[in-house]
């Protein structure tokens, strides 16, 4: 292992791992946007748009995110649409994203009883305090560990950015590797960047569901 190596090309990873979290919290960010609104779409049984949110959701989920980001990068110029090699990065994280996200949310909100729903109403809650105050909690109690994982995915999900020409972390990482021949090195300071990057990801994740349960949100027994 030549440390002296690593030291020279720490502040690389340090480019790359700014390219590759702000981009994937982008994509994150927007994909729980998207993500709520098909869910409510579904959950609440929109008419056209429930069609259109479960269309999308099966087209996003079982299409891979470098294949999205080829139709994105190379396939759209063919027919005049052109976007930049980050927005091509924030849109097709972003639609990667939203569906699972959007399963995510819907997990949670047929997790929660229907006795909890008739509790509420049974109190003299309206329909809209008891989406507030009864249903939505427990659900994105529930929702959680599925939506951070979902978070940690789609950051490791970046690591196809370089396709893109984009120097996040992959890129910085296959340029050392051609140009310097330390592939050892290399790998294990790429390992290490997603592991700085992630594991914050997993602590908070931890902590955030710890608080939940002991604030009671998520508990069935709740109403």
């Amino acid at each position: 292992m030549d440390w002296t190596f690593i030291a020279s090309h720490v502040w690389d990873y340090v480019g790359g791992a700014w390219v590759t979290l702000r981009f994937g919290l982008y994509g994150v960010l927007c994909s729980l946007a998207l993500g709520m609104l098909c869910c409510l779409a579904r959950y609440f049984r929109v008419p056209v748009l429930r069609q259109l949110a479960a269309g999308y959701i099966e087209l996003a989920r079982n299409t891979p995110l470098l294949v999205q980001l080829f139709f994105l990068y190379a396939g759209l110029p063919r027919v005049g649409i052109q976007f930049s090699a980050e927005a091509c990065a924030v849109i097709g994280l972003t639609f990667l994203g939203g569906a699972y996200m959007a399963e995510a949310f819907r997990s949670g909100l047929e997790a929660v009883d229907n006795a909890q729903v008739e509790a509420g109403a049974c109190i003299g809650l309206t329909r809209r305090q008891n989406i507030r105050y009864v249903i939505f909690p427990q659900a994105l109690a529930t929702a959680v560990p599925a939506l951070f994982a979902n978070v940690i995915f789609l950051i490791k999900e970046t690591s196809v950015f370089s396709v893109l020409a984009m120097m996040d972390l992959m890129n910085v990482a296959d340029t050392l590797r051609t140009s310097g021949g330390r592939t050892v090195e290399v790998l294990f300071m790429l390992v290490a960047a997603y592991l700085i990057i992630l594991l914050p990801v997993s602590v908070i994740a931890t902590m955030v569901e710890r608080r939940l349960r002991y604030a009671g949100f998520g508990d069935q027994r709740s109403v």
